[in-house]
């Protein structure tokens, strides 16, 4: 007898970083320019989300409702900063700080053919900076799961962030 294949479990971490000075950052390599995007343009953001997210199964914003997807973007408790190397997009990253004080790392990513090159751990850094440097911020959190990168947990803990929360799904 063979016994159906069992649904792969689904774990998600929830991280934090509760003081600036708990980051371990990693400096940007002098190849690798972080703009943020100051008139939000939705599209764009889209574009990021399915440059990004394609090889780790982001679809949900994708199929949800794209009116309140743009109503957060185009919001003063939203940021985006954009990665480039050489002229081509190498990641993203997206800040979304809707109460003044919690800052959430919406989105964190390289591009397909940047994962490898070091880019990781310094436009986390970056990241991370940023979200500290918004006046008012006491918090940065993160979510991650078993679906990103391999190394996705590692960085965000190498940088300074602790787990303050995990859940399994799938069994």
């Amino acid at each position: 007898m063979t016994l159906p294949d069992a649904e792969p479990l689904l774990t998600t971490w929830y991280l934090e970083m509760r003081d600036p000075a708990a980051l371990d950052a990693r400096p940007l390599p002098p190849t690798l320019a972080v703009a943020e995007c100051e008139i939000p343009q939705f599209e764009l953001n889209r574009f990021l989300y399915q440059l990004v997210g394609a090889q780790w199964q982001w679809t949900d914003k994708l199929e949800g409702d794209q009116q309140t997807w743009r109503a957060l973007v185009e919001s003063d408790a939203h940021r985006t900063f954009v990665a480039w190397h050489r002229g081509a997009v190498a990641g993203y990253f997206e800040l979304y700080r809707p109460d003044g004080r919690n800052v959430e790392i919406l989105y964190f990513g390289l591009a397909p053919g940047f994962i490898g090159m070091g880019f990781g751990g310094p436009l986390l850094s970056h990241a991370l900076a940023c979200a500290w440097a918004w006046p008012g911020c006491e918090r940065v959190w993160v979510h991650t799961c078993s679906l990103d990168h391999p190394a996705a947990l590692a960085n965000y803990r190498s940088r300074g962030m602790t787990v303050y929360h995990e859940e399994v799904s799938g069994d």
